[in-house]
């Protein structure tokens, strides 16, 4: 179809280039990589943006201020690539999935994403609860959790677009292939164009090889773009609500 372009003759579609993907096994290996990747970073992401969103909401908190300005600064300024894989390395985290997962598991923006929402919630449901004698963890697990719904989703949305779409830090701290996620392999089969020879028969003319090879890369863009699909509809609810934080009505 490279000389006709795409036909609506159900005759001439295939499925040839999915049935490569799952045979060969490589996009595979790379598809579950990036789900636990995307999955552990964006729990890691909810836990501690919560947290700390949740914590500089209240106003006689000590040292509030101090850590507003400290998160600020380092949302504009940051240390660099360099000074950050020297930190990853001296960890011991390089060529780990944990090289994927904690670095920039934490946005500063989401934080004040989050606090933004904690800030407007009723703080007469935190006194009735003081009153009838909830410790602040009760008030945080059985009130202000289950009222935050909206934020939670919207964070957790953000995280794992951003950690599924990300190619750049598995790059750089990945040396065994075996640790790639999806989108390292779909780098090479897209920009460099590099094609697991698995993937092509050696009999084949090299007109029919890379009629193949564009079928296996449409194929894969298909599948990487398959968990973010299937999120959004569920997801919609609560990201119109959370995204609108802080805007003026």
């Amino acid at each position: 179809m490279l000389t006709r372009g795409i036909s609506f003759n159900p005759e001439h579609w295939t499925i040839d280039g999915y049935v490569r993907i799952f045979e060969d096994g490589t996009i595979m290996r790379g598809f579950l990589n990036s789900v636990f990747y995307a999955t552990g970073f964006t729990l890691v992401s909810i836990t501690f943006t919560v947290l700390a969103g949740y914590s500089l909401s209240i106003d006689d908190l000590v040292g509030k201020k101090i850590f507003t300005v400290y998160f600020l600064f380092a949302m504009f300024f940051n240390g660099g690539m360099i000074p950050t894989y020297l930190v990853v390395r001296s960890l011991g985290l390089v060529d780990t999935p944990w090289a994927i997962i904690l670095p920039g598991a934490i946005g500063i923006w989401n934080i004040i994403l989050a606090r933004t929402f904690f800030k407007g919630l009723p703080n007469e449901l935190k006194e009735a609860a003081r009153i009838d004698g909830a410790s602040d963890l009760r008030i945080f697990f059985s009130i202000i959790l289950p009222l935050s719904k909206p934020i939670i989703f919207v964070i957790a949305l953000f995280a794992f677009i951003g950690n599924w779409n990300s190619y750049f830090d598995a790059m750089i701290y990945l040396n065994d292939r075996s640790l790639y996620p999806l989108q390292l392999i779909l780098r090479e089969i897209l920009v460099q164009n590099e094609v697991q020879p698995g993937m092509i028969g050696d009999q084949l003319a090299r007109a029919e090889m890379q009629r193949i090879a564009e079928m296996i890369k449409y194929s894969s863009i298909v599948v990487a773009s398959l968990p973010l699909m299937i999120m959004y509809p569920f997801f919609q609810k609560y990201f119109e609500k959370g995204v609108m934080v802080g805007s003026l009505k």
